[in-house]
């Protein structure tokens, strides 16, 4: 699924310069080129990735995870789960909610949108006396791909 980008009245730039300046931060020339490639398109991306896309750019390897982490704090990405250890993060900022379906093996991340979801879990927050200001659902499985039988049948050996 492809998610469409959501109309903001201010740009992730400007967000996240005013997020800065509530932490009596600046908003420099690194920072700067971490958020145009973050919101330079919708990409679920690792920190590491990102700091060595970056390199050439002389953005510093402390500079790109601080301003990630900042990212995240000002609401603009978010870490999505993962079974491995690596934190992988999205926009969270400028596109419509939506959730996950994660492969246990090779880790696809695979975005859906269904409105009945939402409606659901409206149900079940009102039946419990709880208002609910948004949600995020991550469901972990295999993908089409891994539950394919492999192509080739081993060689005997290889099954003692």
């Amino acid at each position: 699924m492809s998610l469409e980008e959501v109309e903001v009245a201010v740009s992730p730039m400007e967000k996240f310069r005013e997020f800065l300046l509530t932490k009596n931060l600046r908003m420099t020339r690194e920072r700067a080129t971490i958020v145009e490639e973050v919101f330079s398109s919708h990409e679920h991306f690792e920190a590491e990735q990102l700091v060595q896309r970056l390199a050439e750019q002389r953005v510093s390897r402390s500079t790109g995870y601080r301003t990630v982490k900042l990212l995240e704090e000002a609401g603009l990405i978010r870490k999505v789960a993962r079974q491995d250890s690596r934190d992988v993060y999205e926009h969270d900022y400028g596109y419509p909610q939506h959730d996950h379906l994660i492969c246990k093996k090779c880790g696809e991340l695979i975005e859906f949108h269904l409105h009945e979801i939402g409606e659901l879990l409206e149900t079940v927050a009102r039946k419990h006396g709880f208002r609910m200001e948004g949600h995020r659902l991550e469901v972990f499985g295999l993908c089409d791909k891994c539950c394919r039988p492999p192509k080739t049948r081993p060689k005997k050996l290889n099954l003692l």
